[in-house]
């Protein structure tokens, strides 16, 4: 936590001329730089070129002998279950392959129960008050799905370990109307942290008052390493199904940080009755998906195997750029006491937390100096950050010497709103 003493507060303050100072001189370099969204560069998007050719003319039919070109094949290819099936440490009869987004997929399975309930449910969910759980600092979007639909949010804290599960098996238990629960459980986008193994085994047994609750498990960063070791993570279907709650967990996953970002594939993985029940309600919404899309996915990747030889390419990508932002902020922000932030092991993104009350400016000031970041409080339920402190930083899309020069601007401006602030 962001603290100053006695001393440190007042040496910052007398700096304030100097950091006026050099913050003019740095407006007047014109910079324009993008640090808001967890983008793939194009040199990420240029290790999957291959894709374009990766299908020859004659080259549409699947091992199973189904016509890509042609309706059908609701779930997904046989071959594309397979790869998200081992990536996720699950069963091909768990996984529905979809279009490109997931979070399309995690939009359906919301609206899907809001409508029309869920296997273990007494019919739709907005029959009654819905709320959702969601662990913040958070991904906006996750957010955003439920706002749009009148979904009621309880922010939880996270921590390395993952959500503070005290707060979560209290609330659960005691409230019907708590339905869902939205998790990063890798990587957590923003703040980078994997849910430990006590945290996954108690999510999947706790008792909840709602018998329909589901676990909205956004598995995006499941092979995203920014090492060559990997953090581990307890396989959410198989723990769910050993604590008597099969129906719980809703996993979802894509390739779109894998391979191309706009025209990736995505996918859900569940349990046999959340299968049944979500192709009932696609076999209204679609005639199939783009099996097309996924046909040349499996010729470039060939398997799961394929899949993470590719991300170790991508990982030598966003190491250095990484590396900068922990560079910079530690050379400029380190021992202060002015800021705190965290050294991801993998995903995508940096999540600083500057003293209480002044994330807002942060933001407005590298923004005034060409540098924009994500709102401050974007990652909170209705953007609302209650302490102003937390900024999500998205190193991945610029070059690494951009990379540098902006996390140099944001902790100029880190500096510069904590000394007008402390000097009233």
């Amino acid at each position: 936590m962001s603290s100053l003493t006695p001393a440190q507060s007042k040496a910052l303050v007398d700096t304030l001329p100097q950091l006026e100072a050099s913050y003019a001189a740095l407006k007047e370099k014109g910079l324009k730089l993008d640090m808001t969204r967890g983008k793939p560069s194009n040199e990420q998007l240029d290790l999957a070129n291959a894709l374009n050719t990766a299908l020859a003319e004659t080259d549409y039919k699947a091992a199973d002998g189904t016509d890509g070109r042609n309706y059908g094949g609701l779930d997904g290819l046989p071959e594309m279950k397979a790869i998200f099936a081992e990536l996720l440490e699950t069963t091909p009869a768990n996984v529905i392959v979809g279009g490109a987004s997931s979070l399309t997929m995690m939009h359906d399975a919301v609206v899907r129960g809001l409508l029309h309930g869920v296997p273990d449910g007494d019919g739709p969910w907005v029959k009654s008050k819905v709320k959702f759980l969601c662990p913040a600092p958070g991904y906006d979007r996750h957010f955003s799905i439920c706002q749009h639909h009148g979904i009621e949010m309880i922010p939880v804290e996270i921590d390395a370990s993952g959500p503070d599960m005290a707060a979560v098996e209290k609330l659960v238990a005691s409230d019907a109307s708590i339905k869902g629960m939205w998790c990063v459980p890798k990587y957590s986008n923003p703040t980078g942290e994997t849910y430990s193994a006590e945290a996954v085994e108690r999510l999947a047994a706790m008792k909840t008052a709602a018998p329909d609750f589901r676990l909205f498990w956004d598995n995006a960063y499941a092979v995203h390493d920014l090492f060559d070791t990997t953090d581990p993570l307890v396989e959410i279907i198989g723990a769910c199904a050993k604590a008597g709650n099969p129906n719980r967990p809703i996993v979802f996953a894509s390739t779109s940080k894998i391979s191309f970002a706009g025209a990736g594939v995505a996918c859900l993985a569940t349990s046999a009755a959340n299968v049944a029940d979500a192709k009932k309600h696609l076999g209204v919404q679609s005639i199939g998906p783009d099996k097309m899309n996924q046909l040349r996915h499996v010729r470039f990747f060939t398997d799961a195997a394929g899949v993470k030889a590719h991300m170790q390419k991508h990982s030598a990508l966003l190491r250095p750029k990484f590396a900068a932002v922990d560079e910079i902020f530690e050379r400029e922000l380190g021992g202060t006491g002015l800021a705190t932030w965290t050294k991801p092991r993998g995903g995508y993104f940096v999540s600083l937390d500057t003293l209480d009350g002044c994330a807002t400016e942060v933001v407005r000031l590298a923004d005034e100096a060409g540098v924009k970041l994500t709102p401050a409080g974007a990652t909170f339920p209705l953007g609302k950050d209650p302490r102003n402190r937390n900024i999500r930083v998205a190193p991945s899309l610029p070059p690494a010497s951009q990379v540098q020069t902006a996390m140099e601007v944001v902790a100029l401006c880190v500096k510069l709103a904590s000394a007008r602030k402390l000097a009233g």
